[in-house]
């Protein structure tokens, strides 16, 4: 599976193979990525979050699949929304996806805890998962979840 193209995202990586991660995308970035592969984004931005357009319409209008987690801070860093998340992942992980919030943080501090939570990895393996998805300022928060 190829890594699709979002030139400019902000803190912007491909993690793994068929996804990316990053901070907000624009709505040129999005139909870029969706011409070189996307077909998903799950955005971690709640409904409340301006984005600076209408996201959802955006995807629809070019056939990706789009999912709203909203994960609006470290108050929603929970093992129901690692969960949720694990859960999409796994129902399509051939699908080629994209997973942003605002900045990438978010998305990391999400991986970091899934990695622990539902992989199994130990502390320190979890956050160097976390910190390829994205994780920053999130950390103490993270390691503080994890113990």
């Amino acid at each position: 599976m190829k890594d699709f193209d979002i030139a400019g995202l902000i803190n912007g990586a491909h993690p793994a193979p068929g996804y990316a991660c990053g901070g907000q995308p624009t709505a040129a970035q999005l139909a870029a990525a969706a011409r070189s592969g996307l077909k998903r984004v799950i955005t971690l931005r709640p409904a409340s979050e301006d984005s600076g357009y209408d996201e959802a319409a955006a995807a629809k209008a070019l056939a990706l699949d789009y999912v709203e987690l909203g994960i609006a801070g470290g108050g929603d860093l929970n093992r129901a929304n690692v969960d949720r998340l694990d859960a999409l992942l796994n129902a399509k992980p051939e699908v080629p996806t994209l997973i942003h919030c605002a900045s990438g943080n978010r998305v990391g501090a999400l991986m970091a805890l899934r990695a622990a939570w539902v992989q199994g990895r130990d502390i320190e393996a979890a956050l160097v998962v976390g910190r390829q998805w994205g994780l920053k300022a999130m950390e103490p928060a993270v390691r503080g979840l994890l113990g």
